[in-house]
């Protein structure tokens, strides 16, 4: 028996399903679970302490006719396509720079990380104290040097709150993207910068045609999970907003926890979760298929 088995695991297909079995079985209990269990409560009229009774597409129904869930969609959206769009080019820029040789280049490139490595609490707490409308430190340049005699209201008006958020999410995700772009750029071979050189390319024709096309794949799962991430954000905005004002911040993520924990309604919190997985797939399909033909 034992000879057979030690026979059976040698062989590489037996060794590879060993190895991803733990795996599977961790997505399965961790991952799996949870998501069969919130589609079943989306499908239920579940309020908290009270048996659920099954409604079918009830919850969804009652999304669909939600004035504020439609302006949930409206903020998802714009929050996650500018974000992306500003981490993405902002992280290309640093790690053209990164790339570069200068003095101290191996701090610089650790000093980078520190927002992506701060606990993301902790930095939100700190962005609450510098968007604060009293003690805020943007506030206090802007009227001592004259630009303004009274410093906006970040948090407390709805579209300076959803800019604020922008920028908190861009300044925290671009070493992300810088670190991760920089990794794609040196694998790419010198040689082909040297050849495009004496062909008679210009600086910026190396990087149209040497570097973006080599980066394509990088930057594709670089911005796949920016999507992910930014899309199904919710420390960030709960912590300085928690939605507000009049909902101008709400994300699914927030809405969601607020029906369910706050309101109690966990069949419809749970529905307002799953509503943000097709267009988040969307959005996904249409990344890769416009990546693929560029």
């Amino acid at each position: 028996m034992l000879p057979a088995l030690r026979e059976w695991t040698e062989r590489e297909d037996a060794f590879s399903l060993l190895m991803i079995l733990p795996p599977m079985a961790f997505l399965v209990a961790l991952v799996g679970y949870p998501f069969v269990y919130g589609i079943w409560l989306s499908l239920e009229h579940r309020p908290v302490a009270q048996p659920g009774t099954f409604i079918g597409l009830g919850n969804f129904i009652t999304d669909f006719h939600d004035p504020t869930f439609w302006q949930v969609v409206q903020n998802t959206f714009v929050y996650t396509g500018v974000a992306t769009v500003l981490k993405m080019v902002g992280g290309l820029g640093l790690a053209l720079v990164m790339n570069q040789a200068f003095r101290m280049k191996n701090l610089v490139r650790a000093l980078l990380l520190l927002p992506f490595i701060v606990p993301t609490v902790l930095s939100t707490i700190a962005w609450m104290w510098i968007l604060d409308p009293s003690f805020s430190v943007i506030n206090w340049l802007l009227v001592h040097g004259g630009i303004a005699v009274r410093g906006p209201s970040w948090l407390g008006n709805g579209s300076w709150a959803m800019f604020s958020l922008i920028v908190v999410n861009t300044w925290r995700g671009l070493p992300f993207y810088a670190i991760t772009l920089l990794a794609g750029l040196q694998t790419i071979p010198l040689e082909l910068y040297e050849a495009a050189t004496i062909d008679g390319a210009s600086a910026l024709d190396r990087f149209r045609y040497v570097t973006l096309p080599l980066l394509k794949p990088v930057v594709f799962i670089v911005t796949m999970f920016s999507l992910i991430f930014t899309f199904s954000d919710f420390q960030l905005v709960y912590v300085l907003t928690r939605g507000g004002p009049a909902n101008a911040t709400h994300l699914f993520a927030t809405y969601a926890f607020d029906i369910a924990m706050s309101g109690g309604q966990f069949g419809l919190g749970a529905s307002v979760a799953l509503a943000m997985l097709p267009p988040l797939a969307l959005l996904i399909i249409a990344l890769a298929l416009y990546l693929r033909r560029a």
